[in-house]
């Protein structure tokens, strides 16, 4: 097989997924997206979270163009990103019993606001816990996961339980387990993961639904400009003057 069969192999799987999660997520994106304009619309802070790739989603709702200005990445040093070294301690520490509750307690993080957990398995300690502690705590929980993953694994963490389990409104991303979506004769192993595209899309999805909400609601959405553009900056400057005590990016 030829590279550019691969290539458009590839391209096919994640249209395909896309026209899913359009097609399949489109009242759970609804709701996501009524979920942050309430929170918006009553004063309260938005932030989102994932550990090693599935924090590629939850920073590409930050500080963006076109973004909510509201969206702020949870502090977890050595979890937010791949750069930890060696790459293996972030997957270690994702497993580790009483984590999430320590970044949580030392977060901003306070009842009424609203936290985007992302998590492909949703098995692992780490975002259990995290959605456990952040609705004790009085906060709403929007999870994104590949609800498969609790057909097909087991859990992995003391409650026996899935990201899935604890949520206000759960994403499908519907991404099949193991997250790759080509296979090869020859190659001894799957590969080309789709799940960041996914992810990606159906929260920009619930962001311009939240957007959406606000403006039926005659509220203007607190939206970024890009930097590039003429007037961009000074754009921006009144969004984060406006909004400056519930963004916590510029800090």
């Amino acid at each position: 097989m030829s590279d550019h069969e691969l290539a458009a192999q590839f391209f096919d799987a994640a249209i395909g997924l896309l026209r899913r999660v359009r097609d399949e997520e489109a009242e759970t994106v609804r709701a996501a997206g009524t979920l942050l304009a309430d929170t918006v619309a009553a004063g309260g802070r938005l932030f989102a979270f994932g550990a090693g790739h599935s924090s590629l989603p939850a920073q590409d709702l930050v500080y963006r163009a076109g973004g909510l200005a509201l969206m702020n990445l949870l502090p977890a040093p050595g979890l937010v990103g791949v750069d930890v070294r060696p790459a293996t301690l972030g997957s270690a520490l994702e497993r580790v019993d009483g984590l999430a509750s320590v970044l949580l307690d030392t977060s901003p993080l306070r009842a009424g606001d609203a936290l985007v957990i992302i998590s492909l398995s949703g098995r692992n300690t780490l975002p259990v816990e995290m959605a456990l502690h952040a609705r004790a705590l009085g906060v709403k929980v929007i999870g994104v996961t590949s609800v498969a993953y609790a057909a097909q694994t087991k859990p992995r963490n003391p409650s026996g339980t899935f990201l899935k389990d604890h949520c206000d409104v759960v994403l499908d991303s519907k991404i099949a387990v193991g997250d790759a979506e080509l296979t090869l004769d020859g190659v001894p192993a799957p590969f080309a993961p789709a799940s960041t595209v996914v992810t990606s899309a159906l929260l920009q999805a619930v962001m311009a639904t939240a957007a959406g909400s606000l403006a039926d609601r005659g509220i203007e959405p607190p939206l970024l400009r890009s930097g590039n553009v003429d007037g961009g900056h000074d754009w921006n400057r009144r969004v984060f003057e406006e909004y400056g005590d519930r963004i916590f990016h510029q800090h």
